[in-house]
């Protein structure tokens, strides 16, 4: 007879157990041991005793559920017991928006990163109001909105770069489409029949210069695209590009409905 389950007997691990991503690679039967933030979340704010349950994702094998061994002052220890999910498969797309605003970037981090970006290049143009990012608070905004949207997968991020110094060092093999405000083919249709890997090139608050985007145009590997009649912010234009092509080449495509 089909096994049926039982209400009385609570699903485990909880919905609502604390998710966290760690450094170290996860296998069943491994001991981990949380100090430092993470024994201050579980230990402090989530009050977690022996025996709870907590979510574990190391950005490799992918998701795991494990069981509080031990807690203390500074010290969190876990057991592994069960992997729940492996590290989900994200499309091979590249954000490159230029630096704003710390609020406002701050807002890129963290919806790329719930949008499924692979990775996330910043980049200095002329205009940009900054020219310095903190790559350590960077990679935090990306692993809470990680944490929060229950993804397994975390954006690679790296220091940001002067726009000429990407353009030189750009692979031959990656499309680079490029949101230019002055027009451009339709992002939909661009990016429904691009193929292979993508980036998405986003501009600052003041918008690129006329070399700058002489540069981009005149670049091998660029394509100029609209994100339509309206003029948006740096934040605003990068979540509706990556939004566009996940829905268009992304996974949000069905291929096989197509």
């Amino acid at each position: 007879m089909p096994a049926t389950h039982n209400p009385k007997v609570p699903a485990w691990p909880p919905k609502s157990a604390p998710r966290l991503f760690v450094e170290n690679e996860l296998g069943e039967g491994s001991i981990v041991a949380l100090e430092g933030s993470h024994a201050h979340y579980l230990g402090k704010v989530m009050r977690v005793r022996e025996g709870d349950a907590v979510i574990l994702c190391d950005d490799a094998t992918g998701e795991w559920a494990a069981r509080v061994k031990n807690v203390d002052k500074r010290r969190v220890e876990l057991t592994v017991v069960e992997q729940l999910r492996a590290r989900e498969e994200v499309p091979d797309l590249w954000l490159c928006p230029a630096l704003l605003k710390k609020d406002r970037f701050d807002i890129v981090l963290e919806k790329a990163t719930e949008l499924g970006a692979a990775r996330i290049l910043p980049v200095i143009t002329r205009r940009c109001v900054a020219d310095k990012l903190n790559l350590d608070r960077a990679r935090t905004i990306t692993v809470e909105a990680a944490e929060q949207c229950a993804r397994t997968a975390l954006p690679g991020i790296r220091e940001p770069v002067k726009l000429d110094a990407m353009l030189k060092d750009w692979p031959d093999d990656r499309t680079l489409f490029f949101a230019d405000e002055e027009g451009g083919e339709a992002a939909a249709d661009a990016f429904v029949f691009s193929e292979g890997a993508v980036a998405i090139l986003i501009g600052p608050e003041g918008g690129f210069d006329d070399a700058e985007r002489t540069a981009i145009r005149t670049h091998p590997a660029a394509r100029a695209i609209s994100l339509g009649p309206r003029i948006l912010r740096g934040e605003t234009a990068a979540i509706a590009a990556i939004s566009v092509w996940m829905a268009e080449a992304g996974d949000w495509f069905d291929d096989e409905a197509a």
